[in-house]
């Protein structure tokens, strides 16, 4: 099994801003399961015309991710809640 890097954009730091620390602390976390994990998930893209672009569901919450397994990198684009998503 392959060890993946993690890479987070710099909007991260925004999504997470305002959270409480313990909730931003376990998305973190989950950010960090994902990339120790990637060969055993099914990795379904967001959308048709979003091919490299998935989603992981934490609660109410989405992980925004992109893998590249040549250089064994997940990079989280965006946290977000569902329901700021849909607004």
């Amino acid at each position: 099994m392959a060890w993946y890097r993690l890479a987070y954009r710099p909007i991260i730091l925004q999504d997470l801003a305002g959270l409480e620390p313990t909730l931003a602390q376990r998305l973190l976390d989950k950010t960090k399961w994902l990339a120790s994990n990637v060969d055993n998930l099914r990795h379904e893209p967001l959308a048709p015309d979003l091919a490299g672009l998935f989603k992981y569901a934490v609660d109410d919450w989405r992980i925004f991710y992109s893998l590249d397994r040549d250089e064994h990198l997940v990079d989280i684009h965006h946290i977000s809640t569902r329901t700021a998503l849909n607004s």
